[in-house]
């Protein structure tokens, strides 16, 4: 052969090696750092006809499970739920098209595929052993869950919500929304039938898909008041620092004046100055719609709630975000009064109020809420115990404690004052008007048991009343919580 030839032979077999060799690496790295992502792309079409084969592990809280996988036939698996819309919004679903709650937070570990189980999956696949997914421990109290699940839907209410947190680690004891879905009507394998149920359900106009726990704002009313205070205390007030009131207060600029509530007529609001701690059991308006005009003013409001937690997105689990609370950044005076009464711009989710009477009761300290406890082993050893993490630090404990003296005297001589002999120690209401609807957003937030206080508490009823009318909810959960 000729020295030409050879030499173009040898180029042709280096040019071919290296392209095997490059086309082994990929396949390599596709296989070995791609795989998941791939099964996961939404254009993977065998992605939804192979996630009901697997056998998931179960979804447990308090020894209960909430969900686990049923075998239909030789090969497929469906999940199948206890008490379906109480526990709806932790478990949520897991469908032919899509999960949400739990079951998407935790999917791959559900499913067996996380890389904490490979190598405990790995040894009972060689053993030949059926391998089933993990097991996610939630956090969840199911009698508190339960109970407050009852409270919430015979509260006659058109759409309303129960968080509740244990302050000191952040740890979601309850997450209860209505109305509320079964996720067992939506977990159907037969497409057109579960296609039928999303349809059914997203056609309601109250959405029972969607969380109102988490996913869900509304204005806060003065429940949002505790923020306020809060703020003013680090603008160097006290509890006991003398602040304006008043019937009525017109903010600069404002076209209309701000009132307080008819039933305050004649009682301390209606004095000129009266003490921080009065002002806030009594729930005037004027006192805080002049703190967030004027002083500490929007800026110092706005800094605190941010501190609080609002303005951002709280994961709770991974990759479950709520929606964003907000207080409006203004440099409007009129629109900073009716944010800090909670009306107006100011929209917060029942998870965000609870963290706010939490941060009170943790002395300042705001914890990450979390709703996983454990990640467990199909054989139950432990793989991941979830640690509590600090969020933030909204308050010193000295202003923390004097916020808790205030909260507790809402309900020694505030709008709270029926709770007196209830597992409530310390709270405040809020009744955030809606325009034009003949409901009102009815709150209450606190914390309990009275004995040893470590439960932060937020409610909210949709319906016509106060919201001191949500105070009997939240101590029924405390109760449920205390046996």
């Amino acid at each position: 052969m000729k020295p030409g030839i050879d030499r173009a032979l040898a180029g042709t077999w280096v040019v071919t090696l290296v392209m095997i060799i490059g086309l082994m690496v990929n396949v390599t790295y596709v296989q070995g750092f791609e795989a998941q992502e791939l099964r996961d792309a939404p254009l993977n079409a065998r992605r939804l006809d192979d996630r009901f084969k697997i056998d998931r592990g179960p979804i447990v809280a308090d020894g209960e499970r909430l969900a686990w996988s049923e075998k239909i036939d030789d090969e497929r698996y469906r999940r199948r739920y206890a008490d379906g819309p109480v526990f709806a919004p932790v478990t949520g679903y897991f469908s032919v098209f899509s999960q949400t709650g739990l079951e998407d937070a935790a999917n791959h570990f559900l499913d067996g595929t996380d890389d904490r189980l490979a190598t405990s999956n790995l040894i009972d696949k060689l053993l030949g052993k059926h391998v089933p997914g993990g097991t996610v421990e939630a956090t969840v109290d199911v009698g508190a869950q339960r109970a407050a699940y009852d409270a919430l839907k015979g509260a006659g209410a058109r759409r309303a919500a129960a968080v509740v947190l244990d302050a000191g680690t952040g740890a979601v004891l309850v997450m209860a929304s209505t109305p509320a879905y079964d996720p067992n009507e939506v977990s159907t394998l037969d497409r057109e039938e579960a296609k039928a149920a999303f349809e059914r359900l997203n056609d309601q106009e109250l959405k029972p898909l969607l969380n109102k726990a988490t996913r869900e704002l509304f204005p806060p009313g003065s429940s949002f008041k505790t923020v306020v205070a809060a703020a003013a205390l680090e603008a160097g007030a006290s509890k006991d620092t003398e602040v304006r009131a008043g019937r009525s207060y017109k903010p600069p600029g404002a076209g209309q004046a701000i009132n307080n509530d008819a039933g305050d007529i004649g009682g301390a609001c209606d004095l000129s100055r009266i003490p921080l701690i009065e002002a806030y059991a009594q729930s005037c308006n004027t006192t805080f719609a002049y703190m967030g005009a004027e002083e500490p003013g929007s800026d110092a409001v706005h800094e605190k709630a941010a501190e609080f937690g609002f303005g951002d997105r709280i994961e709770y689990a991974d990759g479950l975000l709520s929606a964003a609370s907000s207080f409006p950044r203004t440099d409007e005076p009129a629109l900073g009064a009716l944010g800090s009464i909670g009306q107006g711009s100011t929209v917060a989710t029942p998870l965000q109020m609870a963290m706010v009477a939490a941060g009170v009761l943790n002395d300042g300290v705001v914890m990450q809420p979390h709703l996983v406890d454990k990640l467990r082993a199909p054989g139950g050893r432990t793989v991941d115990d979830i640690s509590p993490g600090r969020m933030s630090r909204a308050m010193t404990s000295e202003r923390a404690e004097q916020m808790r003296d205030m909260m507790e005297a809402v309900v020694e001589r505030g709008t709270a004052e029926s709770l007196q002999g209830t597992s409530i120690l310390g709270g405040k209401t809020g009744t955030a008007d809606v325009t034009g609807a003949p409901y009102n957003d009815r709150w209450f937030i606190g914390f309990g048991p009275r004995e040893d206080p470590k439960y932060a508490v937020a409610v909210m009823t949709e319906a016509p009343g106060y919201g001191i009318e949500s105070g009997p909810i939240a101590a029924r959960i405390v109760d449920a919580l205390a046996d």
